[in-house]
């Protein structure tokens, strides 16, 4: 597995794929807001979410 690491500013975004849109909303003093667009068939969890209910898929990580 490949980690991109990319800055971006409130506003911009980046593309995953043809249909998935992560664009940060807003900072502040270490804060980050971002919106995520997906279709309604991808589930999105919040990482210690994921780790929590699929503890055996994070071992593989």
């Amino acid at each position: 597995m490949a980690m991109l690491v990319v800055g971006r500013k409130a506003g911009q975004y980046v593309m995953i794929g043809n249909e998935i849109k992560v664009q940060v909303v807003r900072t502040n003093d270490g804060d980050l807001r971002l919106a995520i667009d997906v279709p309604k068939e991808v589930s999105v969890y919040r990482g210690e979410v994921y780790e929590k209910t699929f503890a055996d898929r994070c071992k593989q990580i």
